[in-house]
């Protein structure tokens, strides 16, 4: 039961339009920190869902971001500069290439946990 509260509440979290609010960092104010706060907030999230639930929520959870921050995007779609701002790519190919760049720490962050997770069961 513990895993599963934990696993809805990791999903919860994830349904932060992450790459969005990076995107729109970037956008707004020049500022790469946005990027910065979405890899350790991912990262953290990727840490603690697997030491404490299931990969699924992890998975149901990226999928999610990646919708919530797909909708926001094209919700800027009105605003021309904000098109011309991330070439060469569009902001929907920024999403799905930052979206994949971040699950690679994001797995290396879980096999961390996982080692853990293995470790502390071998001693107890």
């Amino acid at each position: 039961m513990k895993k599963i509260i934990v696993g809805i509440l990791i999903v919860c979290l994830y349904c932060f339009p992450f790459v969005y609010n990076s995107m729109y960092q970037d956008f707004a104010n020049r500022s790469m920190l946005g990027y910065l706060l979405m890899l350790m907030a991912t990262l953290l999230l990727a840490f603690l869902g697997k030491l404490f639930s299931s990969s699924i929520y992890l998975i149901i959870g990226n999928i999610i971001s990646v919708i919530i921050s797909f909708y926001f995007i094209n919700e800027m779609s009105w605003n021309e500069e904000w098109g011309g701002y991330f070439k060469p790519l569009t902001p929907n190919q920024l999403l799905i290439f930052a979206s994949v760049l971040f699950l690679i720490p994001q797995l290396f962050a879980m096999r961390l946990a996982k080692k853990l997770k293995d470790r502390d069961r071998v001693k107890g």
